[in-house]
């Protein structure tokens, strides 16, 4: 009789260790879906923090799989989860979600903070590393090249360098950047990219926030713009936020990482960014083994290295030789729905660039074909996601990575 108390009471307890809070489906759509991130509001579900930590089960017939969940809060409070795999279109995938104690879950993909950088690893991989000390150029080149506040290098799965920074040719590129060219304050010209100028630069201002989890890691670190030809001392003339997070996809065959700046000015005038065929949201300079010989680049409007440049896109695949196991690396770069003037416009350097070396630059650029004034007061946000990779992925790999991304798939959730 004891024995049979105790065992109650122990069912008892791992019920309510274990508690189901809540039902998920996820909705593929009309699309089929690859490792997507999912994000489920939780404002409608009876939840607290302090009552135990939260897990996630995937059901599949009679089985629960456990599938690694990780909460972002903030103005409104999401769960996120990868929708693993491919889920093809019109498929249904249910969920439950658990209160239990204790936090079972590990961190795949973390950071490690160095003397000037900031390094995203995937177990024992680096990813990225995320440039916050000052960079100065060779010696004997002038010190106006200096900057911080970029992405260098980036690592495929492989370990191939995939970025390149100081280049002979261009001391002001800088791996992955936002290079935002013409601009105008009050009329006159400020050149945050073409440093040489003396008219302006970035610099990293400090670190927002720095995350680790089941699902994602990643930071937001503040980077401010400075014009060095106001009146008086120089000045911050559009404060970025730039949020960068690494999912937890593909068992580490891929890096699946988003890429997102907020723009805010504190001029009273505003800033003027001037339609040019450079200035954007993202910019790429290659590995310095990429040229017009090796290297290859596809639109998802089909255009190749010879006709993109100048055209809109939703995603592009830019990738090269490399000496990974598979022979080439590349990354696809996707542009969300919500980015000013999607599908965006291009850049991407022709193949006689470099004294017909034809070297690989790549570039989203939203103000290629219009003027773009940025008030002061307000945010304005775009958002790119980067799959990077070795080996090859075909246009309908590209695309089913695009929809999880511009067209996420539709989640309903009930509270129990």
């Amino acid at each position: 009789m004891k024995h049979t108390v105790t065992f109650a009471l122990l069912l008892i307890f791992l019920q309510v260790s274990a508690q189901e809070i809540a039902k998920i489906n996820v909705f593929a759509g009309e699309t089929d879906r690859l490792d997507s991130p999912v994000a489920v509001n939780l404002e409608q579900v009876n939840y607290n923090e302090d009552e135990g930590s939260l897990a996630l089960f995937e059901v599949t017939g009679a089985r629960k799989v456990p599938v690694p969940c990780q909460l972002e809060t903030g103005h409104s409070t999401r769960l996120w989860f990868i929708l693993s795999g491919k889920t093809p279109a019109g498929e249904t995938r249910e969920y439950v979600l658990v209160r239990q104690e204790g936090d079972p879950s590990v961190t795949p993909v973390g950071l490690q903070k160095k003397h000037q950088s900031l390094q995203l690893r995937y177990g024992d991989h680096p990813v990225l590393d995320y440039q916050f000390g000052t960079m100065y150029p060779p010696e004997g080149v002038p010190v106006l090249f200096k900057r911080s506040g970029f992405i260098h290098p980036l690592w495929s799965p492989d370990g191939q360098v995939l970025s390149r920074i100081q280049a002979p040719d261009h001391y002001h590129h800088y791996g992955i950047w936002g290079p935002w060219t013409k601009t105008h304050i009050n009329g006159r010209e400020v050149d945050f990219w073409n440093l040489i100028k003396g008219e302006g630069t970035v610099r990293f201002a400090g670190f927002l926030s720095e995350t680790e989890g089941p699902v994602y890691s990643g930071f937001r670190a503040l980077q401010e713009h400075i014009d060095f030809g106001g009146r008086g001392e120089d000045r911050v003339a559009m404060n970025e936020v730039l949020d960068v997070r690494a999912w937890n996809v593909g068992d580490g065959d891929v890096w699946l990482i988003d890429y997102t700046t907020t723009l805010n000015t504190p001029l009273d005038s505003g800033i003027m960014l001037d339609a040019y065929r450079y200035g954007g949201g993202i910019g790429y300079r290659a590995t310095e083994d990429w040229h017009k010989d090796n290297c290859t680049v596809l639109t998802s409007e089909g255009n190749d290295r010879l006709s993109a440049d100048g055209s809109k896109a939703k995603w592009c695949i830019v990738e090269g030789e490399s000496v990974s196991e598979e022979g080439r690396s590349g990354i696809l770069f996707m542009g969300h729905t919500s980015n000013r003037d999607f599908p965006e416009p291009m850049r991407v350097w022709p193949v006689n660039q470099n004294r017909g070396r034809g070297d690989m630059y790549f570039e989203f650029c939203p103000i290629r074909h219009k003027d773009w004034k940025l008030d002061k007061g307000r945010d304005y946000t775009l958002k790119y996601r980067l799959l990077v990779f070795d080996g090859h992925i075909s246009p309908e790999e590209a695309e089913m990575y695009w929809q999880g991304f511009g067209n996420p798939p539709r989640v309903e959730i009930r509270g129990l």
